[in-house]
């Protein structure tokens, strides 16, 4: 696909129009770009986003606003044109993998179609990327024109992109090697990996019986670090013993008995000491207390 005509809608635009024009910006070797609600350069273009009263995929239509919308996910969710361009295009943008295209939908299209659509009900409060995404839009005092504003927020969103879909591909590999620790466990309460991996969502889905996982850290060093009870939670399905809290060096090693002992957070949910052979002493300890 080369030499490409995409329209979009002119004047203010959202996260979802920006998002669009993103994917085939990082697709497109190179397309021409307009911004217009003129129903006949809408007619004669190759891609149309968020603008026309049309949905067809086959003829890369992809509007949300006509009446009865362009469908819902499963979850309820409607699709906006972020979500319409995705269902098509989504897994060519992940090199072909349907997992992490899925991944990528639950963690940002999806969000961001719901903001659109105004769906907001399960949705994280606070300044969201769609916020961020409209500040683009100059305000009332300044002469930047929509269109150059619209470009700007196109390049920050290919940068966006690009990290979900990497951090997408990242959690997919990272699930595989937790699971085979948690397999490989010679104590199904203390899950020891090789390299830090992320872990969390792996070891509560996989794992009932997991307190704590063991780890090394960038600098060398090892940790042990408690599971949560859920995603977000501060609350540990196990917390380090009471007596650790908040000691560091010689106070810590005083308490558990072990030379190399570094530190415990005040929040009894990550340890740390120099060596393996230390941080499964403090595993064993912690797992052992009452």
């Amino acid at each position: 696909m080369t030499d490409k005509m995409i329209v979009t809608h002119n004047g203010n635009f959202h996260a979802d129009d920006v998002f669009s024009v993103a994917v085939f910006k990082s697709l497109l070797p190179s397309f021409e770009l307009m911004r217009t609600r003129n129903p006949e350069l809408i007619a004669k273009a190759d891609i149309v986003i968020d603008v026309g009263l049309e949905y067809d995929p086959e003829r890369d239509r992809f509007d949300h606003h006509q009446r009865g919308g362009a469908g819902a996910r499963e979850n309820g969710i409607p699709y906006s044109s972020f979500g319409l361009i995705w269902q098509k295009y989504g897994v060519d943008m992940c090199h072909g993998s349907q997992e992490v295209a899925d991944a990528v939908d639950a963690g940002l299209v999806s969000t961001i179609d719901a903001v659109d659509c105004g769906h907001v009900e399960g949705i994280q409060q606070g300044i969201s990327l769609s916020q961020t995404i409209g500040m683009f839009n100059p305000t009332w005092q300044e002469d930047t024109s929509f269109d150059t504003a619209f470009h700007e927020a196109v390049d920050f969103a290919v940068r966006v992109l690009t990290r979900f879909i990497a951090a997408a591909q990242g959690g997919i590999s990272a699930k595989a090697i937790v699971a085979k620790a948690i397999e490989q466990a010679s104590d199904p309460r203390v899950i020891v990996l090789e390299q830090y991996t992320p872990w969390k969502k792996t070891v509560r889905t996989l794992s009932e019986e997991a307190l704590y996982v063991i780890y090394p850290s960038q600098t060398g060093e090892w940790r042990i670090q408690t599971v949560p009870v859920e995603h977000g939670s501060f609350e540990n399905r196990k917390s380090l013993p009471a007596a650790w809290a908040g000691l560091s060096g010689a106070e810590l090693q005083a308490v558990t008995g072990i030379d190399d002992a570094m530190f415990c957070h005040n929040g009894l949910f990550i340890a740390g000491a120099e060596s393996f052979d230390s941080t499964m002493k403090m595993a064993v300890m912690a797992v052992e207390e009452a």
